[in-house]
């Protein structure tokens, strides 16, 4: 086996047709012996059978040949995924690098376009303000100030927020709770 073939495209097509040829071959004849061996053992009756005993035995050993009739079948598929991850993995990837490159630039170009653009927008922004500061606008007369609103006048507060209390029924003493509820008790 040539591995200088075999790690270019054609060489690698070649080599997985050849194994998926033979994998195929082989599981069909693995599922024509499963049948024969079937059959065989269907008909064969061994001393101490019961009714049905050896088409259960058949089936049984049927199964076997199938199930590596279906491996076959699987490392098949197997090396068609070896043919087509080695295209898209190792063949294609300097193009797909490409061209990502060449998005990752494009968009570059376009955010450095999209900073220009906001820069002067800025920059245009910036001037008319300092225009519009430096002169102001004549037109319409010397600017206006605000009247700035007047002072309000100062509010003294007592110096006893709360009236103090007066001889009379408010020097009574307070009444106990039971003379007032005499149920409580």
């Amino acid at each position: 086996m040539d591995t200088d073939h075999l790690m270019t495209q054609q060489g690698m097509r070649d080599y997985t047709n050849e194994q998926l040829a033979t994998l195929r071959n082989d599981a069909a004849q693995i599922r024509q012996l499963g049948q024969i061996v079937r059959e065989r053992l269907a008909a064969q009756v061994i001393e101490g059978d019961k009714p049905g005993s050896a088409r259960r035995r058949a089936r049984k050993m049927g199964k076997r040949f199938d199930k590596v009739a279906e491996l076959l079948q699987k490392a098949a598929a197997g090396c068609e995924g070896i043919n087509s991850g080695y295209k898209y993995d190792v063949l294609k990837l300097p193009e797909r690098r490409a061209k990502a490159l060449e998005k990752k630039q494009a968009r570059r170009q376009m955010r450095a376009l999209t900073r220009v653009k906001a820069r002067a927008v800025v920059d245009r922004s910036l001037t008319e303000s300092a225009h519009s500061l430096a002169a102001p606008d004549t037109a319409y007369g010397p600017p206006v100030t605000p009247p700035q609103p007047a002072a309000p006048p100062p509010q003294y507060v007592s110096p006893q927020p709360y009236s103090l209390p007066t001889t009379g029924a408010a020097n009574q003493p307070l009444p106990n709770i039971t003379d007032l509820f005499p149920e409580a008790l």
